[in-house]
């Protein structure tokens, strides 16, 4: 007779087979530690793929670097013994992302990447194919500023999605496709996109998660290339409250730097700062090679408050990213070296195809400035076309109020001030539509200086006076310097006339920019010390100011320098 220890069914294999359905039941439900206890518990009785890339996607979401790493890479091992070509591939895919997120190892990237497609290249269509197509999407929109080679990609993973039913992929394809299409000016149709495939997400036709957060993610992406504020600050309240729901950190956090952006641009700045230094600290912890960005833009916050080193050092962390390149630009340009500014601006702009409009909108405007400041009118001109094309095709107001602004400024310096203030009242009526205080205290303070050549001075010194009240509550120091000289100049001269080139009275950008610092209040020992000179440099070139400027103070060389512009 039997007993009843002898019926017993082998504990091993249960144990396994237990682990891996445990396991996938908790990724199910968001539990990721449990998951990850599952598999390591399934681990231990065997090495099988199943168990080890389970447990790398538990990792994934716990943060745990090295643990996505060894197990991803084991699996990726293990697989290819097997010669399942598919599941070797996913594993390179996930790989792949993970060196870029995690490493910044950008060519090892598209090493797996290569791998992936190689080993996809004689298998029919899987959702494996989708997901290679959708990483080598996305590299190509965010590195190589390509919307569309990213196009193909994703309307190959569209195609793969809707030939196997695979909602996921095709929705993310989608959402990709209208990313791409939005940064390549077809906004219209980019964003009837985006919103069909975050249409789908609050239905509840998507079911995984990292796929659910790249859809919302590239929305508010998208949003933000076209300076849709509106739009992107109500998809990313929705987006981090899923963030926050399901444990997702990075993407939580790539989602409050895009949201600081928008309290940024609404003269939320002391909201902005927090975010992003708290987004920065997040990625570090949880992805480090993702920080550039976050701490691309807490630089341009700085630039934004006159605190022009600490931006520059913080554009210098960004690396080569588009953003840091022009905020760098941005701060030499505030810095008074006209030349060396339109030299990077172009540069930027050679970096980014002409088919990428929505991104070269931002150099196309520091363009029209530093050129114009160097006399080159030409070129300015046609930069101020090639703006009014792309706000024409996005058709949102902060892009048609920066077309209007620019190409207010080379009327202007054309010497037609009537075209120059209407191009200049439609700037600050439309940056004050969208709420950006900080835009439209600049367009105020150009508007100032035109009526002030159109012989309007009381007007003038209204609109210098109202673009004071939209700076000062931000603690813009250098634009307020700025607007004030503006006005001070008024009070002397009836005729402010247009800066440029020729109007500097031999000053060397040195003294320019020492002028401007003056202009915030400083002293010479603390100009040094921004600066890096000694004391006695400085002493130097303020002499030389003076001189030049036929001044007999330092406020009389900053009244002079407001009259001429290039405050």
């Amino acid at each position: 007779m039997k007993t009843q220890a002898s019926r017993r069914k082998p504990v091993a294999p249960i144990t396994k087979i237990n682990g891996l359905v445990i396991g996938r039941a908790a990724l199910g439900r968001g539990d990721w530690q449990a998951a990850r206890l599952a598999f390591e518990s399934s681990l231990q009785t065997e090495e099988n793929p199943e168990a080890l890339e389970g447990l790398g996607l538990a990792a994934w979401w716990l943060d745990l670097a090295d643990v996505v790493f060894d197990t991803r890479e084991r699996a990726y091992r293990i697989y290819r013994e097997r010669d399942d070509r598919l599941g070797a591939a996913r594993m390179a895919v996930w790989i792949a992302w993970d060196t870029a997120a995690f490493r910044g190892e950008q060519a090892i990237a598209n090493g797996w990447l290569q791998r992936a497609h190689r080993l996809l290249a004689d298998q029919p269509d899987a959702t494996e194919h989708a997901s290679l197509a959708l990483r080598r999407g996305i590299f190509a929109l965010l590195d190589d500023g390509d919307p569309e080679a990213a196009e193909r990609f994703a309307s190959e993973a569209v195609r793969i999605g809707q030939a196997l039913g695979a909602v996921d992929y095709e929705m993310v394809g989608r959402a990709l496709h209208g990313f791409a299409r939005v940064t390549a000016g077809s906004v219209e149709e980019g964003l009837q996109e985006l919103d069909e495939v975050n249409a789908a997400v609050l239905a509840g036709e998507m079911n995984d998660r990292v796929l659910i957060a790249l859809a919302c993610c590239y929305l508010i992406a998208a949003c933000e290339r076209i300076r849709d504020h509106e739009r992107a600050v109500q998809w990313c309240d929705r987006l981090m409250a899923f963030c926050t729901k399901w444990g997702l950190r990075p993407l939580s956090a790539v989602c409050r730097t895009q949201y600081a952006s928008v309290c940024m641009w609404r003269g939320a700045w002391e909201e902005a700062e927090r975010e992003l230094t708290s987004a920065a600290h997040e990625l570090a912890t949880c992805r480090p090679a993702m920080t550039g960005e976050g701490l691309v833009r807490l630089g341009e916050l700085r630039r934004r408050q006159g605190r022009l080193d600490e931006a520059m050092a913080l554009f210098e962390r960004g690396g080569s990213q588009p953003l840091a390149s022009l905020g760098r630009a941005s701060v030499i340009f505030d810095r008074g070296d006209f030349t060396a500014a339109a030299d990077l601006a172009e540069r930027q702009l050679r970096r980014l195809p002409v088919k990428n409009r929505t991104e070269r909108a931002a150099a196309l405007e520091l363009m029209v400035r530093a050129c114009l400041a160097e006399g080159r009118t030409d070129e300015a001109t046609q930069a101020v076309a090639e703006l009014h094309a792309i706000a024409s095709e996005a058709r949102t107001g902060p892009l048609r109020a920066s077309a209007s602004l620019a190409a207010g400024l080379v009327a202007a310096r054309l010497s037609d001030p009537k075209s120059a203030r209407k191009h200049l009242e439609d700037a600050v009526d439309l940056f004050k539509e969208s709420g950006a205080p900080f835009e439209t205290g600049r367009a105020r303070a150009e508007l100032a200086r035109v009526m002030g050549a159109l012989g309007r001075p009381e007007a003038a010194a209204e609109e210098a006076r109202r673009a004071i009240e939209d700076l000062a509550p931000l603690g813009a120091s250098l634009e307020i310097a700025r607007a004030h000289a503006v006005l001070d100049a008024l009070t002397t001269s009836p005729t402010p006339a247009s800066p440029g080139a020729s109007d500097r009275k031999g000053l060397t950008p040195r003294e320019v920019e020492i002028l401007r610092l003056i202009s915030t209040g400083l002293n010479n020992q603390a100009i040094a010390e921004r600066l890096f000179i000694s004391e006695h440099t400085v002493h130097r070139h303020v002499a030389n100011t003076l001189t030049k400027l036929n001044a007999s103070s330092r406020a009389a060389a900053v009244a002079q320098a407001g009259r001429l512009g290039l405050l």
